[in-house]
């Protein structure tokens, strides 16, 4: 074949993304948890003539469909013409993962196990007859190492080579009621449609009542007196329990030590949250301490260098001193503005990159799960939430994975309380100014809001909106690895890379809109407290009055918000520095509209109020309900106004 579509599929944590990111040279991001890719991604690559298209699925542990994310990875294996399945299976984890296979095996579609973490299989004492394991299956069996490339060129080779044309004939003989069955759905189905199905494989399926085959095929929703899917379970179990006796040495299970160490003082039920608490104190500590050390240079060379140098060279040249104030109180003063804060968005998601690759953030998720269960949430849950620290948009997409409606729409409405990286130069800019310090603190102090105020609403909505009991949470704990440079890489030169890319795209423009907002009205050019910007922001100005910041500059800033949250700083910037946008001069010029009062008023506003309308947007698209999008915008504007109005006027009490 010369044009060949590939799908890699395999249990959740297996290495997918990462055999992606080796062979189309993409730079997804990987994680040491489950439920990081909760969509299709594509790439291509070329390979001895062929051009080849990868599709990376969802991982899924079953190929029934009780997730959103399980009839996506179903869905496109069956109905969407794949060529050939790549089945990911974690070698140290052969056992479980021979259960997806055995399911994939029976759709009869061509195939191959990439053996993957061979390296991590050695380390348990694990041996493997690779060769062995492939007769007995019936299809090629390569082993790898994909965070390595180890094994690549021999699974390329394996794929262009293999025989597209001879059909499966994999097949598990199961108990004789079963077989009796089967056949009896078979000679049934002849009648019907049966179109992407493999009929044996679709009446196994309808003897195991799964729902989205039941809906397709009413007729054959049957009440049984025998539990049909839990004996075909039983007998694929028995059938990996043989497969494995021939095939593979596996010894017995031992904790180890170390790491069951670990868990005892991680995962304590008196010390687990303090610990989780300190560690992200601590990561607020050096993304302030070590990135506002580069975060000032920056600073300096926007304000100062870069602002004078194009100011004199646009000058001799004879420039219009409009078209010099549009470039530099315009452009460099909000770009620039936004961009100084590279250091410590960069510092930031390394340090959180570390904390998920090292098994750690899924742990968290576990210590979580008791108070979730309280105010309604189902523990799982809590890893949306934990995402939506580096950006709402992914953490929304990955409540994907959760098997309830209610449960997934509930952690959809509250994930936007999740302080994003987006809003994070905001805290960074105020504490600094207002807070000399105690930035940590007052950084701390906002994301613990925001977790809060997610559990509150949660609570609320799932005792009048959706009421139920959540889902049992039942979680798989990655095993603890020291996280690879690549990884790290790869995870942090990603957020950067939105994070300056959005710089110089929406705040570019945003920059470009505000300043035409702040020099003209009906009339033409006009000093700023005539413009169009100065309107707009007074007209709403008094709604902000009870919370401390009544001047139309903030108002005009928040709006301007709802495009980015990185747009506020980007206004800020521009409405009280301009061209000599320091930190000092901000400072200066801040300090006669805001007390340390009212500054962390605005920061609880921001962290509240409406998100971005890229969120705006994948609420719309997961919930495919406007009434829940809309609901969504307006209930966080309204939490976001009258919390931040109760921290200035109740501070207001004990501060003169």
């Amino acid at each position: 074949m010369d044009n060949i579509k590939l799908a890699l599929l395999g249990n959740p944590n297996s290495g997918k993304t990462t055999l992606f990111n080796a062979l189309t040279g993409a730079n997804h991001y990987v994680g040491n948890w489950a439920g990081v890719t909760v969509e299709k991604k594509e790439g291509n690559l070329k390979y001895k003539d062929n051009e080849i298209v990868v599709t990376d699925l969802p991982g899924i542990y079953s190929i029934s469909p009780y997730s959103m994310e399980e009839k996506i990875s179903r869905n496109f294996i069956i109905n969407e013409g794949c060529d050939i399945v790549i089945n990911i299976v974690d070698a140290s984890f052969i056992e479980r993962n021979l259960l997806l296979t055995l399911q994939l095996l029976e759709l009869r579609r061509p195939m191959i196990i990439a053996l993957n973490m061979m390296d991590e299989a050695e380390k348990k004492n694990i041996k493997i007859n690779v060769k062995k394991l492939s007769e007995l299956m019936g299809i090629p069996v390569v082993p790898i190492i994909a965070k390595d490339e180890h094994g690549i060129d021999v699974l390329l080779e394996t794929i262009v080579n293999y025989n597209y044309d001879k059909k499966s004939d994999f097949l598990i003989q199961y108990e004789k009621i079963v077989e009796n069955e089967i056949d009896n759905i078979a000679q049934r189905l002849e009648k019907h449609d049966l179109k992407h199905y493999e009929k044996r494989w679709l009446s196994l399926k309808l003897l195991e009542k799964d729902e989205e085959l039941i809906d397709i095929y009413p007729n054959f929703n049957e009440d049984k007196e025998v539990d049909f899917e839990e004996i075909i379970t039983k007998t694929k179990f028995d059938y990996i329990d043989s497969l494995l006796k021939k095939s593979t040495k596996i010894p017995e299970i031992k904790f180890d030590e170390k790491s069951n160490f670990v868990d005892k003082i991680l995962l304590n039920r008196f010390l687990g949250i303090p610990i989780f608490m300190a560690m992200m104190a601590f990561v607020f500590y050096l993304t302030f301490n070590v990135g506002g050390i580069f975060q000032n240079w920056l600073d300096i060379f926007f304000s100062s260098f870069l602002s004078n140098g194009v100011t004199s060279i646009l000058t001799s040249l004879g420039v219009s001193s409009l078209v010099i104030s549009l470039i530099v109180d315009g452009i460099i003063a909000g770009v620039g503005g936004v961009l100084s804060f590279v250091p410590n968005i960069a510092i930031l998601f390394l340090a959180i990159s570390v904390l998920e690759d090292s098994g750690y953030m899924a742990r968290v998720a576990l210590i979580m799960d008791k108070w979730m269960v309280k105010v309604g949430l189902s523990g799982k849950a809590f890893i949306p939430m934990i995402l939506g620290f580096g950006c709402n948009v992914p953490a929304i997409m990955s409540t994907r994975s959760l098997e309830n409606e209610k449960d997934r729409l509930l952690a959809i409405l509250i994930n936007p309380f999740m302080s994003c990286g987006a809003r994070f130069p905001v805290y960074v800019l105020f504490s600094s100014i207002f807070f000399p310090g105690y930035e940590t603190l007052v950084m701390f102090s906002l994301y613990a809001l925001g977790v809060v105020m997610a559990l509150v609403f949660a609570y609320i909505f799932r005792r009048t909106l959706f009421k139920g009991e959540p889902t049992p949470f039942i979680m798989e704990l990655p095993p603890y690895r020291i996280p690879t440079l690549k990884a790290l890489y790869i995870h942090v030169w990603e957020k950067v890379k939105d994070y300056i890319t959005k710089a110089g795209t929406v705040i570019f423009g945003a920059a470009v809109v505000l300043w035409i907002l702040l020099n003209f009205n009906f009339t033409g050019l006009v000093p700023v407290g005539e413009s169009f910007g100065a309107s707009i922001g007074k007209l709403i100005a008094p709604l902000f009055i009870p919370l401390g910041f009544g001047n139309w500059q903030s108002a005009l800033s928040l709006l301007s918000g709802v495009a980015a949250k990185e747009v506020v700083v980007a206004n800020m910037s521009i409405l009280f520095g301009g061209a000599d946008a320091s930190m000092d001069v901000l400072k200066i010029n801040l300090s006669g509209y805001f007390t340390q009062l009212s500054a962390y008023s605005f920061m609880v506003f921001v962290l509240l109020y409406t998100p971005c309308i890229a969120v705006i947007a994948v609420i719309k698209r997961e919930t495919n309900s406007w009434k829940w999008t809309g609901f969504s915008v307006v209930y966080q504007i309204i939490v976001a106004w009258f919390s931040a109005m109760l921290v200035y006027q109740i501070g207001s009490l004990f501060i003169a």
